[in-house]
């Protein structure tokens, strides 16, 4: 099966059930206790453009009974109604996936109006509990900095993954970079610390084939933290294509931005 089609994605979510991990939405994860053997998984999609890609991928894990969490920017290539509407209604998570800092050019009084505007806007669809900063690795203000003089807790958020998720006992996976270790081109949707644990750990993942394995060995932690980028899954040859070279070409700058 091709990486980053639907259909090895169907197949990734049918194997977490195989070996009997439980779906939960980031909202859930963040108000349970769960216990340390217990084997849990939050799927997190971070929607940064082609909104009716994260349909189709709601579409399909509603079909496979689990729920997911979607995270959508309030700008013209996210947010779209409609598809926000049908991910409520498949019984998904709905989310902030902010940037307001880049938005208001790190004006923080500006970007705290911003954020406050765009969550009432998104709340008329779902009660949404938990935020994502969108990383935005061209721009040089830091979503999170916005924390550093407010605090999201009085807006009725319960979390925020980067600060609420306790990565001792989760292990996070991403495909920034398009492809699941990522983090090794990634500006700023890592986990410095615990990356480098897993790394000496030998959790080190570069296909959806190879997450296929740990698997089917028993080897893949019993919490995991998954993010995608619904942009990037598709079943049409050409728009994987295009993604591809894409996402090659956003990987040499990202390259320059960490050195």
């Amino acid at each position: 099966m091709p990486e980053f089609s639907l259909h090895i994605y169907r197949s990734l979510l049918e194997s977490l059930l195989k070996h009997d991990y439980v779906f939960v939405t980031m909202e859930d994860f963040l108000t349970h206790d769960y216990e340390s053997d217990s084997r849990v998984v939050v799927m997190r999609h971070d929607v940064d453009r082609l909104p009716h890609n994260s349909v189709l991928m709601a579409r399909l894990e509603h079909k496979v009974g689990i729920k997911a969490t979607y995270y959508f920017r309030c700008v013209a290539e996210s947010y779209d109604e409609p598809s926000i509407r049908e991910i409520v209604s498949l019984g998904h998570e709905v989310g902030y996936h902010y940037e307001d800092m880049s938005l208001c050019n790190g004006d923080k009084q500006a970007a705290y109006r911003h954020f406050c505007d765009e969550l009432q806007r998104l709340r008329t669809f779902y009660p949404v509990r938990t935020i994502c900063m969108h990383g935005a690795p061209t721009s040089k203000w830091d979503g999170r900095d916005l924390w550093q003089d407010y605090d999201y807790h009085q807006l009725g958020i319960i979390g925020e993954p980067y600060f609420d998720v306790d990565f001792s006992r989760t292990f996070y996976l991403t495909d920034t970079g398009r492809r699941w270790d990522g983090f090794k081109v990634s500006v700023r949707d890592k986990i410095p610390h615990y990356q480098d644990v897993w790394i000496g750990q030998g959790l080190v993942y570069h296909t959806t084939a190879d997450i296929l394995r740990a698997l089917e060995a028993g080897t893949l932690p019993s919490h995991v933290l998954f993010t995608t980028h619904p942009q990037r899954w598709s079943d049409d040859f050409w728009q994987r294509q295009l993604e591809f070279i894409k996402q090659s070409a956003k990987n040499i700058i990202k390259r320059m931005i960490v050195k």
